[in-house]
């Protein structure tokens, strides 16, 4: 059947969930009434190695080789009828579709172990408080693990679980090593996707196939992919667009890049992708198409004269998971980092509530690109529609919100609208760490699915955040984090060491407020990585206002990832491990007490923060204060009330009784009658369902007419209402 177009996945990405660059583009063209089918090349050549016929024929190729084996290998070899026998029981397992495996899994025994297995010693903590399902997907992803390395060591070096080939992506200035790499002949791992792509292109018959290529470690498999296309069916128009072409190569100048690919389309796809359709129905010409490279006259150019302007969010559709292998997604759990976990585990839709970064501002980050700069909100009603209709399309009800910092206002209307819809969702996205997490707003976030939010807190250090440009403080972001956390949703950070000027005694300290975050409780997951320096962000374009030395010069194929040297002549390299081991410590609830010496194998200064620095920014006392033009809103069921009458020492007052049902047990409050009345109203207004916006001095001004002039701030501020606020009586 002919197609317009294929949209494809290189391998590898994610094994539990397809990346949703493909949905997003195959929605779009929806709208348009285009024909375009996708296909997630990465899933497909996984559960083609890791079958029982895959690795009857994997093991065959180890033996056709003369290979010096190392004990591990040799061992998993003589094992190799185990592991043939037990994998299609346990990609059931991981695909969900046979999980009464797990209490066979969890026996010893029963799945063959090598050297994956040694880390379990280590691994008795998390045992204790996974349960068997958790526990035998663990065990399971080790097995996979132990052929995957397997595969490395004897036949392809480039395989990898999450990314193939990735250090020939990497900070690539030059085409060569990847160009030579490809004329080598096909590794094993190319031979299976190729053959799955020749089936693919056979079924489709597409007159363009456009890979999407969001990371380093997809970019191998997307040119070897692009080779074959040519060879064996030249008719056939190739391009590529994603992540990796838009930070890497836009400043692309080498001509051998297109003996694979006829078009390379930079930053949002769907207008350059509508465009190059049109180009080669012959409706467009070629000069103009929109941000696109192509070779013309033997030059590599790049075009951007299309009049088309780019789609609003509104107008892009709603992703379009058809075609995709959903139910045959694996969910492993490679580490017992919850965030990590999230990431590898389960199916998650897709969404995005905003184009770009609503603060675009923080130094290390790509901000003078599109894909950061133009910021552009979703409306909670165009994205719950598109929660509903994903629901209904994919059967899962979980959302990944894959912002780069999901706007608090829209979050905040999204909830709501959520709640309204009587939706039931979980969801989780990445935010900015800022004051508009009140305590309020993560009871109503929680309320309607929210299970996990990740930020960035970088350096946990006042100057450096200021230097970064990152808008919060170390104290706010603990606040934030405490109201997070007490609400019920998971925090996990990014951690950053070796930003440009830090100081040796800046990092350690960073590690004692990490410390302390954990060991309040109020951050549960936790990442580091080292500072890199990019050429699209401002360190990277004003290197002498941060005191570093840009190294590396402009290449004619890959340029973003720049060597820098630190002024300062500190090598941050070294304090790589001794961050990474304590964190895998205080995610576990241990170590705390150790000296921060204790983690490092040289030495290194005292902390010069006080060691109850978290502990007071989260119980310093905060004016509450709620603004005339708050919103006020009720979670909660409606109350029944009961009127009563209150006598002491000869006087009776008029009293009410409300009493409230929660999922969990029930309160009760008492008031005044007029109070009472007043409240019961009230409570019906503001409710949720009603849709109604009740402002604080909207209300304010109704109660003391009600109640005769009585002032309303002791009523709203009283421990009457304190049980009411804590079941869902919110300003936002």
């Amino acid at each position: 059947m002919k197609n317009q177009l294929l949209l494809v996945t290189p391998p590898f990405t994610q094994l539990n969930t397809p990346y949703p660059a493909t949905a997003y583009l195959k929605g779009f063209l929806n709208t348009k009434n285009i024909s375009a089918v996708q296909a997630d090349l990465g899933i497909e050549v996984i559960l083609k190695i890791f079958s029982e016929a895959g690795l009857k024929t994997l093991f065959a190729e180890i033996e056709s080789k003369d290979i010096l084996l190392s004990p591990n290998a040799e061992r998993i070899i003589r094992l190799q009828s185990d592991y043939i026998q037990t994998i299609d029981s346990v990609i059931l397992f991981l695909q969900g579709k046979n999980p009464s495996l797990a209490h066979l899994i969890c026996q010893d025994e029963f799945l063959p172990e090598a050297s994956r297995f040694n880390q379990l010693d280590e691994l008795d903590w998390a045992f204790g408080i996974m349960g068997t399902q958790d526990k035998a997907k663990h065990l399971a992803t080790l097995y996979l693990e132990d052929i995957a390395d397997l595969i490395v060591e004897t036949i392809d070096p480039h395989f990898g679980f999450s990314r193939y080939a990735e250090r020939l992506g990497r900070s690539a200035l030059s085409f060569d090593e990847l160009y030579d790499s490809l004329q080598q002949e096909a590794t094993y791992t190319d031979r299976i996707l190729l053959e799955i792509l020749e089936q693919r292109l056979r079924d489709t018959e597409p007159e363009l196939i456009a890979f999407s290529v969001p990371f380093p470690g997809n970019l191998y498999a997307a040119f070897r992919s692009a080779q074959y296309i040519k060879q064996h069916f030249p008719h056939i128009k190739t391009a590529m667009g994603g992540g990796f072409p838009n930070t890497e190569l836009r400043s692309l100048s080498d001509t051998r890049v297109f003996e694979f690919f006829d078009f390379i389309t930079l930053d949002d796809g769907e207008t350059p992708i509508e465009n190059l359709i049109e180009h080669l129905s012959g409706k467009r010409d070629i000069h103009d198409l929109k941000r696109t490279f192509a070779l013309v006259n033997e030059r590599v150019v790049y075009i951007n004269n299309s009049k088309t302007p780019d789609y609003k969010q509104r107008d892009l559709g709603t992703p379009d998971y058809s075609d995709l292998l959903l139910d045959q997604y694996i969910s492993v759990i490679e580490v017992v980092n919850p965030m990590h976990r999230m990431w590898s585990d389960g199916r998650w839709n897709k969404l995005t509530m905003a184009h770009g970064c609503y603060w675009g501002k923080c130094t290390f980050c790509d901000i003078s690109l599109d894909y950061i700069r133009i910021y552009e909100p979703a409306t909670a009603k165009i994205l719950c529609d598109r929660m509903e209709e994903l629901v209904l399309q994919t059967g899962q009800n979980g959302f990944h919100f894959v912002d780069e910092a999901a706007p608090p206002a829209l979050m905040r209307e999204l909830a709501l609208e959520i709640i309204r819809r009587k939706l039931v969702v979980s969801w989780w996205t990445n935010i900015r760490f800022e004051k508009s997490f009140t305590r309020d707003l993560c009871i109503l976030l929680k309320a309607s699915g929210c299970i996990a939010v990740s930020g960035g807190l970088e350096v946990a250090s006042d100057r450096l955040l200021a230097l970064i440009d990152k808008g919060v403080t170390v104290s706010q972001v603990a606040k934030v984090t405490r109201n997070f956390t007490e609400t019920g949703i998971m925090v996990h950070a990014y951690l950053m060491y070796g930003f440009p000027t830090q100081t040796v005694l800046e990092t350690i300290d960073s590690l004692e407020m990490v410390r302390q975050l954990f060991e309040t409780g109020v951050l549960q997951s936790g990442f580091w990585h080292q500072f890199a320096m990019t050429a699209h962000s401002p360190v990277g374009l004003e290197p002498e206002r941060f005191n570093v030395i840009r190294e590396t010069g402009t290449g004619t194929f890959a340029n973003n990832d720049l060597i820098h040297q630190d002024k300062t002549g500190i090598d941050h390299e070294q304090f790589s491990f001794g961050l990474k081991k304590s964190l895998y410590n205080f995610m576990h609830g241990i170590g705390f007490d150790l000296p921060l010496q204790s983690w490092f194998d040289f030495k290194v200064p005292r902390t010069s923060v006080a060691s109850d620095f978290i502990e007071q920014a989260i119980e310093e006392n905060e004016t509450v204060f709620i603004k005339p033009s708050s919103r006020i809103l009720w979670l909660g069921t409606q109350p029944s009330i009961r009127f009563y009458t209150k006598a002491k020492k000869g006087n009776q007052w008029e009293m009410a009784e409300l009493t409230f049902h929660t999922r969990k047990d029930l309160f009760s409050i008492q008031v005044s009658k007029s109070q009472g009345i007043w409240l019961g109203k009230l409570l019906k207004e503001i409710s949720v369902s009603e849709n109604k916006r009740s402002l604080f001095h909207e209300i304010k001004s109704d109660y003391e007419q009600d109640n005769e002039g009585e002032d309303f701030e002791p009523f709203w501020y009283g421990k009457q209402l304190v049980p009411l606020k804590e079941a869902g009586l919110l300003a936002l």
